[in-house]
């Protein structure tokens, strides 16, 4: 089942484990899978085509009314994660509610180039030191209380105002991060455990997207059109 792009997964944890030529590789192993079938969206009804799946169980105390009723359609418990995944509407036979989806059945394997997607780890409230990489100022020399300040942040008469964008202290971190291009160490399918070198975004148990490499693919599909055209 090669028609989805992507699988729904939480990060166990990063390790490392000797390549074939005996050098250390450091990895991180995601449990990708099993995803279930929630919802079928057809171009008819939706005015799209996509399939909804869900990974991950919730206990029933913890979910909604409307969640429950919604999953009940599929015959399966409530879901920690919902996602959908645009497929082509020709492909949409392929699946029916309540299905269950292996990361056997997406066909990754050693040396695929992958993007992932996930919530990078909260650091709180931050300055502007440690967000956004400003030199701090001098230690000596009168210097009193302003090492890590961030400077002026007004103008002049004109435009008399902060603009906007400007780099200041705040929230850091917890937010929507893309690593791509990461390279397909090794993949078990019989465990739903995909390695993947190097780190993703997310903290340990975090929940993350394994998708084909956008760019890759699109390079890929540049190259093959070239070729036919010669």
């Amino acid at each position: 089942m090669n028609v989805l792009s992507s699988i729904i997964g939480k990060k166990v944890g990063m390790t490392t484990i000797f390549d074939e030529k005996g050098q250390i590789v450091p990895v991180t192993v995601i449990e990708a899978g099993p995803m279930v079938v929630t919802q079928v969206k057809t171009p008819e009804k939706d005015k799209y085509s996509a399939v909804q799946v869900g990974f991950g169980e919730k206990k029933l105390q913890r979910a909604k009314k409307a969640e429950v009723g919604h999953l009940k359609k599929a015959n399966t418990a409530p879901k920690k994660v919902l996602s959908e995944i645009r497929v082509k509407a020709a492909d949409l036979e392929k699946f029916n509610a309540g299905q269950v989806i292996n990361l056997g059945d997406l066909g990754f394997k050693g040396g695929d180039f992958v993007d992932v997607i996930g919530q990078s780890i909260g650091k709180g409230f931050a300055g502007v030191v440690k967000r956004h990489h400003f030199h701090p100022g001098p230690e000596a020399h009168g210097a009193h209380e302003y090492k890590r300040h961030a400077g002026s942040i007004g103008t002049n008469t004109t435009p008399g105002r902060t603009r906007k964008g400007l780099r200041m202290a705040g929230h850091m971190g917890a937010e929507k991060v893309t690593v791509q291009n990461l390279k397909v160490v090794e993949v078990r399918p019989d465990d739903n455990l995909i390695l993947i070198m190097g780190a993703v975004p997310g903290h340990k148990n975090g929940y993350v997207t394994v998708r084909v490499a956008k760019k890759k693919a699109a390079k890929a599909a540049a190259k093959a059109a070239k070729s036919d055209k010669s």
